[in-house]
Parts: structure tokens; sequence; C-alpha cells
């Protein structure tokens, strides 16, 4: 727990102003006491930003400085936004707004349009996809799925940097942007898109932003109704604005100066939406008595994590490098990084697995672990290696954990006993509210083990073990409370959108998991090609990458494993290298030459040495390529190489073998109380029936069957094989 990115999970409220200054270090405190006039905050990763401005706005409500409804607090994510509510909430703070730019855009469009424009707002699409692909087919221009997506990008980025159809061709040259398609046929596409939009009466993402900009621009009453609603602006992440979004603040400031920015220069990884930190490194220019703190005290990560992070940042070259922020971890000393070269990915993926398996043994909790990769086509070979190994994950990216159907449906299992529950025969042997939670919701699917195999079933009894365990963390922290008092709290969550965790190792790309921590990061193919990745060609582009590797080592408090592979696949030519990135940092590699900080503050810690240990497991003895032992063509894709051959070549599985091991597997997976992929997945199972294995050399060939599960599960498997009867196999197999 440290005072920057931890509380207790249900905090009591503040009983005073003062009070809400507690626990705050120096500079957090002068952060939430600067309350007039602009204040730029730059903000190291794990530095306390969102408990420093969350402080702040609290601090000003409850010394009756701040008016809740005046202030608007902004951010880039609903669920960020849903955290800072959460937050303010827990400080005694409610009533103050806490939204994206676009969620606070459109309930103004919402509210102004029928005064400013008349009528009825236009209906807003929530996919721009699919009016893209009917645009290109009014220009008959042919697009696959993956250029429909690049012109879709491309109109997104020239609409939030407020660029036209006609000068489209022009503003790519100027931004030095690599076009997906010939500039002049995206200009084209552009404008049939628009036209198509206003004949068919829709507006879409982009057009919530640009359309109150244009109201608050040509209604100066509308303006000034706005700007007496709100005389106070937060805003957080400033280095992501892009320029419509600054536009549309600086409306709704008008002459004003209430401000506060909060960002980090270095994590800037959204350039490519239009997201510049010029905003934020110019903010002294254009308010030149803005007071400016530097918060610089890491409480995330360990001195050998914010080591390499600073290492990283001290080769940057750019105007963000210029302006970086020098960590000082608070953190004991935990382990140093560690590195490890494979052969190939799928090496890579199991390696990475077999590591996880053993934190978990060793008592991390999934849901405290995350691997983290540069691109979503990567995910496909750590979900296999993860299913393998019987570890459970998520995907991150899915659904809102407050809308899933099965949350809803059992949130109003809960009023319902919550109102009516003396009549409820289910409650009758439930002695306290985590029991009371456990007897209804196990009407909805719950039970204490969870089922076996994937998919929906399993998903869905994910979601209800989180109320399960929200509900003993709530009554845990609340003596006393009652079924209606978890319900409340319930409410207030799915309105902020805090959502409980979902116990799983994370599955994520690097975008997608800034301003997420975990105990245990996985950063994995960090090579060249992939970290920078290859399109990035610019010095421009590859700083991104590197601040986007910065990102993803911030992420982690104590463990930290960065991973590559020489190959894609098995037995492929070892062509690959390290990232550029890890030159010097790495054992083994040369140091270059680094710059000191220059947005760093005194004190700095230096840390230890950054030569972490290279991973000491066992080198692969590299492996022929996989081919299909039907057609004999080269296989790449993980499913295919566990059946060594083609998805589409013939089979010649034995079905009563595959029927009988998939019957073993289940009452396996019943035994152990896992789900049935945990001990083979179906792939693995195809791949036995089909070569259907005499011994144990064969058996160990089959990927899928690493030494672990050989030793448990070898005797039955070959048993099976043999058409023998395994009745009365013990509860090891």
């Amino acid at each position: 727990m440290t005072a920057a990115t931890h509380s207790t999970l249900f905090p009591q409220v503040p009983d005073s102003a003062d009070a809400v200054l507690e626990g705050l270090d120096p500079e957090q405190r002068e952060v939430a006491t600067a309350l007039r006039g602009p204040v730029c905050v730059l903000a190291g990763a794990g530095t306390g930003k969102t408990r420093a401005i969350t402080h702040r706005i609290a601090y000003g409500v409850r010394a009756g400085i701040l008016q809740p409804s005046s202030v608007l607090a902004v951010t880039f994510t609903n669920r960020a936004a849903g955290e800072m509510r959460g937050r303010l909430r827990q400080l005694g703070a409610a009533g103050v707004q806490a939204r994206t730019f676009h969620s606070a855009a459109l309930r103004q469009l919402q509210y102004f349009w029928p005064k400013a424009i008349g009528g009825s707002l236009p209906r807003l699409v929530d996919r721009k996809i699919q009016l893209v692909a009917d645009a290109a087919a009014a220009c008959r221009v042919r697009l696959d799925r993956g250029e429909l997506r690049d012109v879709t990008a491309e109109i997104e980025w020239s609409k939030v940097t407020q660029t036209v159809p006609a000068d489209y061709a022009l503003a790519v040259a100027k931004a030095g942007r690599e076009a997906p398609r010939d500039p002049a046929e995206i200009a084209q596409l552009y404008s049939a898109y628009e036209d198509l939009k206003r004949g068919r009466g829709v507006i879409d993402f982009e057009d919530v932003l640009l359309l109150t900009v244009a109201v608050l621009q040509d209604r100066q009453d509308v303006a000034e109704q706005v700007r007496a609603q709100y005389q106070h602006f937060v805003v957080d992440e400033y280095q992501d604005v892009s320029p419509l979004q600054q536009r549309l603040l600086e409306l709704w400031l008008g002459d004003r100066d209430d401000l506060c920015v909060v960002g980090d220069a270095s994590q800037t990884i959204y350039s490519f939406t239009g997201a510049t930190p010029d905003h934020l490194l110019d903010f002294r220019v254009r308010h030149p008595g803005a007071t400016v703190v530097k918060l610089v005290r890491d409480y995330r990560s360990t001195p050998q994590v914010v080591h390499l992070a600073n290492g990283l940042l001290a080769q940057a070259r750019g105007r963000a490098a210029d302006h970086r922020l020098e960590l000082v971890s608070q953190r004991p000393p935990g382990p140093e990084p560690v590195y490890t070269e494979y052969t190939d990915e799928p090496a890579e993926a199991e390696g990475a697995a077999r590591r996880i398996r053993e934190l978990m043994d060793a008592g991390v909790p999934a849901a405290e672990i995350a691997i983290l990769f540069r691109t979503n086509s990567q995910s496909e070979t750590y979900e296999q290696a993860l299913a393998d190994a019987g570890v459970p994950y998520q995907l991150r990216g899915a659904e809102r954990f407050f809308d899933r159907p099965e949350v809803r449906k059992a949130g109003s299992a809960l009023r319902a006993a919550a109102r009516f529950g003396g009549n409820d025969s289910l409650l009758d042997d439930a002695v306290d509210l985590p029991s009371q939670v456990r007897a209804v919701l196990s009407g909805e699917g719950w039970t204490p083990q969870p089922p076996a195999g994937s998919g929906a079933v399993r998903e869905r009894w994910e979601s209800l073990a989180a109320l399960v365990n929200l509900a003993q963390d709530f009554a845990a922290a609340r003596a006393g409370a009652t079924l209606g008092d978890l319900v409340a709290e319930l409410d207030e969550r799915a309105n902020a959108q805090h959502a409980p965790t979902v116990q799983g190792v994370t599955l994520a790309s690097l975008h997608s998991a800034k301003g997420l921590e975990w105990d245990a990061v996985f950063l994995v193919g960090v090579a060249e090609g992939m970290m920078p990745i290859t399109y990035a060609k610019t010095d421009e582009q590859i700083e991104e990458e590197r601040r986007l590797l910065y990102v993803g080592v911030t992420r982690a408090r104590e463990r930290l494993h960065l991973s590559w592979a020489l190959a894609r696949s098995p037995g492929g030519r070892p062509n690959r290298r390290p990232s550029r990135f890890l030159q010097g940092l790495r054992p083994g590699s040369a140091a270059s030459g680094g710059r000191p900080a220059a947005g760093g503050a005194g004190g700095v810690e230096r840390g230890f040495r950054s030569g972490a240990v290279v991973d000491a497991a066992p080198r692969r003895v590299p492996r022929t390529p996989a081919r299909c032992r039907v057609c004999g063509r080269t296989l790449t894709d993980a499913g295919e190489m566990k059946l060594m051959r083609c998805e589409d070549c013939p089979s010649d599985m034995d079905e009563g073998v595959y029927e009988r091991l998939r019957e073993w597997r289940a009452v396996q997976a019943g035994r152990s109380g896992q789900p049935a992929f945990c001990v083979f997945t179906d792939k693995t199972l195809m791949a036995i029936a089909e070569s259907v294995p005499e011994d144990e050399r064969e058996l160990a060939r089959i990927p899928g069957v690493g030494a672990r599960k050989l030793n448990r599960y070898g005797a039955d498997v070959l048993a099976i094989c043999a058409g023998q009867d395994i009745a009365g196999v013990d509860e090891e197999g």
C-alpha cells in the first residue's frame, strides 16, 4: 500500500477540509491547495496525479471555495471519469461533473440544439465504418476490411485536427503523416462520407465536438450560459489533447483562467489520433503566471523498475524528451527486471505462461499479472499458451462490467432480495451479508467452483464471482452492512462505472494498458520490427515508440519481465534482435550516452544498477519448421501447429479415442475444479486422437503436452489411446 496509489477499498469520508489533505506529500499538497489561476501539474508515471487532482477538487469543495456544480473535470476515457467520480464521492465531493470531452460536449449539444439550431439533435452513429464502406461504394473504390479501418482512422484524424476534405492532402504532407492510400483518393472518400452523413441526417463521434465548438462560437448567449454553469476546469492527461479538444476547452473558458491541467509529455502515445503534447509544453507560454508543480515521487514501482524507466527516457530525443521527469521511487527495493531471449514466438508465449503459473503458485493473484504486447494480433498465441498452462485470463477492452447482462440481472435479484428477503427461502440459512449474496447469486448461476470450459458460461460465472468477492470486501469494511447497503453501493459504482476486479491475467496492448498497473508485468515481443514497429520511420515516430515502451515498463509495481523471440515460428530464420531501446540497459549491451532529465527535480534517486540478471531458464533447442503432415506446407498458426496439419486438410482422427479423451477430461476438470481447457485444449485432444501415440516419447512430441502435463496425465492418455479401461484412476490422474 502506498500513499499515492492505494487506499482501503471502502475508506471513511474525511470529516473536514483539512482532513482531505492528510496523507498527501508536499508536492501533492501544493497541487491540492493551488485553487486559483492557471495551474500546470507535470506528473510522472505512478506519482499519484489522480490522487492530487481529486484531493484538490475535494479540498476546494469541502473548504467552500468551489461549488461542486461549477466544476467540470475532463478526462479521456469513461473508465478514468468513472474512477474520478468514485474517488470524489469517497472524499465527500459528490456533485462534481467528471466526464470525457465527448460526454460533456454531447450533453451540452443535446440541451442547446433546439434553442441554437432548432428541432432534435441528429442521430449519433455508433460505428462509422459502414458509412465509410458506403462512401467507398459510391466512389467505386474497393476497400477490404483492413483498408476500411485505415480510411476511417484518417477521417477521424482529419476531423480532430479540423482538416476539411479539400485540405487533407496538404495537411498530411505538412504533418509528415504516411497516408494508407493516395491522399487524393482518401480526400474523395472523406468528402463522400460527409455527403452521406448529411443526406442521412446523422452525425458521428467527432461531429459532437465540432458542432459544440460551432454553437459556442456562433451563439454568444449559449457560450455565456455554459460559462455561467462552469467556472473551474480540470483536464487530466493533457498531453493527449487534440487541436479540436483544445479549441473546445478555450471556448468553455472564455477570458477566464481558472484552469488546472495535468499531464506527462513522456506518456504521449496517441499522436496517430491527433493528440499532441504541444498544449502541455506551451502552457506557460499561454499562461505566463501559471503555477507549475512537478510530481516525481513514484509510489507505484520499485527502484529497479523506476531505474529502467528513467534509463529509457535518458536516451530519448525531441521536444517531449527535453521536458521529461526523472522519477524517484518511494518503494522498498524489489527484484531486478528479467530479460529473456527465446528461439521463436510460441516458445516465448509458453515461457511467459510458465512463469505466470509459477507466480500464481507462489501466491500472486492472477488479476495482478499482465501480458502487454505491441499489436492485438499477438494476443492469440498468448491466449493459447495460458490456456495450456491452466491460467485464467481476460482480454482488455471487453464490455464494461456493469453493462453486462448477467451483472444487470444479478443487481435486480439482489435489489429484490433486499426488499423482500424475509419471504425468500433462499436466505433462511444465510447468517451474514456474504452468505446472503452467495445465496441470491446461486439462483443466477454462481457456484462455489468455476464451470468447466471457457466462453460465455465461464465469463458469466466470472462476473458473478466478482460480485461475491465485492460483497465480502464490503462486509469486512462496513461492520453490520445490510443487503440494502450493498445494493446502494452497487448502484453508486454502476453510475460511476467503478467495477470490481474480475480475476484473471490481463492480456492487453500497450496502448490499452495506459492508466493501469499490476504487480507483475510481462512485456513481450520487445524486438526490432515490433518495438519500434516496422512502419515507424521518422524520428518523431521512433520516439513515440520509445514512450510506448516507457508506458509499458511503468505499469509494473514489483516484477518486470521483458522478452523477445529470434524468429516468428519454430524453425524460422533467427534474424531478429532485441529492441534498440534496450541498448545499454539490458545485460551485455553497450551503453549509449544519455542526458540528465531537464524536467527532473532535486534529490534524484539513481536506483540500482540496471544490469538485470538475464533469465536463467534453459535455452530451447532450435526446432525445425512445423510442416503439415498431409500437404507439407509450413505452418505458422498456433492451432494448426498443434494439429500438425492445415485446418482444411483431411483429418484421420480416431473419433472413439477423441470422445473418450473428452469424457476423461471432463472428469479431471471436475476433480480439480478447473475449466476443461486447463487440462487439455480441444486442439490438443484432436492432435492426440489423430496421432494416437503409443509411448511417452510420441505423446511428448504433440504441441500442448508439456512436461508437467505429461507427468500428470500421460499414463491416462496413453491408456485411452491403447483402448484400456482407466476406471478408478486417483484424483491426481
